[in-house]
């Protein structure tokens, strides 16, 4: 007869205990796993840093950027997944910055393939009618001529294959295309979709009327 006083003993508490500890490393996997996804192929959060944008996007203003739309970029590879839709004339983009492909930068479309550009005392023609977009702004009343610098006058240039010609709501104070070039279709990183915060952080103020808006 076998002696029941040495059988094994179990301990159902620290089996519990196991059981509950696997199931929380778990879903800490399964939840950065699906972040790491969302992020690389969704969605990915932007902070405006500099006044480029203004008054569209200010300093301080934190973004959601849909990089689905123009085509996932395939981890660790050149490749992309087939676009939803190419990016279009008043579309506000994130891309890597020609020059420096660490930086993230965000402006506005103007000009897509095949445009040309051309830029006469501050307005913008493209293929040679006057384009004004509602979104602009200008603070300076100065007028440069293109010998001194791009800023006001430019062109004319056409915009290359697979290439977009970008440029700042605040238009006498951005850096872009006018200065540095087209940005490669290979660069683009997705299309400003939604303001979900804005921080003033000279006030240390919350523009809660910011928050919530679409951007157009």
């Amino acid at each position: 007869m076998e002696d029941v006083n040495h059988a094994p003993v179990l301990d159902h508490a620290k089996i519990e205990t196991k059981s509950k500890l696997r199931e929380y490393i778990e879903a800490i996997i399964w939840a950065i796993f699906l972040f790491l996804i969302i992020k690389t192929c969704v969605v990915q959060s932007f902070k405006i840093p500099s006044s480029s944008m203004e008054d569209t996007l200010l300093i301080g203003d934190h973004l959601m950027v849909n990089k689905f739309l123009f085509g996932i970029r395939i981890p660790f590879t050149d490749l992309r997944l087939p676009a939803i839709r190419e990016p279009e004339r008043g579309d506000v983009i994130v891309f890597k910055y020609p020059i420096d492909t660490s930086m993230d930068f965000i402006k506005r479309v103007i000009g897509v393939p095949g445009d040309e550009i051309k830029i006469i005392d501050k307005k913008v023609y493209i293929n040679g009618s006057l384009y004004k977009n509602p979104h602009e702004i200008h603070k300076d009343n100065q007028v440069f001529p293109a010998e001194a610098v791009a800023r006001d006058n430019y062109g004319p240039i056409r915009v290359p294959g697979d290439s977009y010609f970008v440029m700042g709501d605040n238009r006498d104070n951005s850096h872009d295309s006018r200065f540095w070039g087209f940005v490669p279709r290979s660069n683009l990183v997705g299309k400003a979709i939604i303001k979900y915060w804005s921080l003033d952080k000279n006030k240390w103020h919350v523009r809660w009327e910011r928050i919530g808006r679409v951007i157009e």
